[in-house]
């Protein structure tokens, strides 16, 4: 029973509150629906609290989606892109250490993320760590060729080393990729 409780309360954490929801005939809101599930079943998804953070993090409310994925963290340790999320509320904080640490730690969990390495080559970038960054672009670049936004970011960085002719590349290969 407990199990089946967790998986209602993390599929209904994808449905935003106040939406309806059709079951049958009828419709009832995701928060009505949620007051039946059991609280214990919603606080031990993790889910439910990563994606309370997404929404959070997307009001702007970076301090309460850091709470969030603290606890989607804590239920589920090897949750990356709990961490991964974390990281950018961090960064938007200028918590350029907190992002770096908490995009290390996704790595480390999928080193083949290259969203994870563009984004703590960000933080890198922000501290003036350009050729650690630029190191974490090319390895998020080699992951995914395709990778516009890491050819751009890296770019950037070869302009704060006054590398202009390899920023020239970097951001004409992004153009090639996406040219808006």
């Amino acid at each position: 029973m407990k199990l089946r409780n967790t998986a209602i309360a993390a599929a209904l954490s994808l449905v935003p509150l106040g939406q309806p929801l059709i079951i049958g005939t009828g419709a009832l809101t995701s928060a009505a629906l949620m007051l039946a599930v059991p609280e214990k079943a919603q606080a031990e998804s993790a889910a439910f609290y990563y994606n309370r953070g997404i929404d959070k993090y997307d009001s702007g409310d970076y301090y309460g989606a850091i709470a969030d994925y603290d606890k989607a963290i804590e239920i589920n340790p090897r949750y990356v892109e709990a961490y991964y999320n974390r990281g950018l509320a961090k960064g938007n904080l200028e918590d350029y250490s907190g992002a770096i640490a908490d995009n290390s730690k996704a790595i480390k969990i999928n080193p083949r993320y290259a969203d994870a390495y563009n984004n703590r080559g960000i933080a890198k970038r922000r501290t003036g760590d350009y050729l650690g960054a630029i190191a974490d672009f090319t390895k998020a670049i080699k992951i995914n060729p395709r990778y516009a936004d890491a050819y751009n970011n890296r770019g950037n960085a070869k302009s704060g080393l006054e590398d202009y002719s390899g920023a020239i590349r970097d951001h004409s290969k992004a153009i090639k990729i996406n040219p808006n």
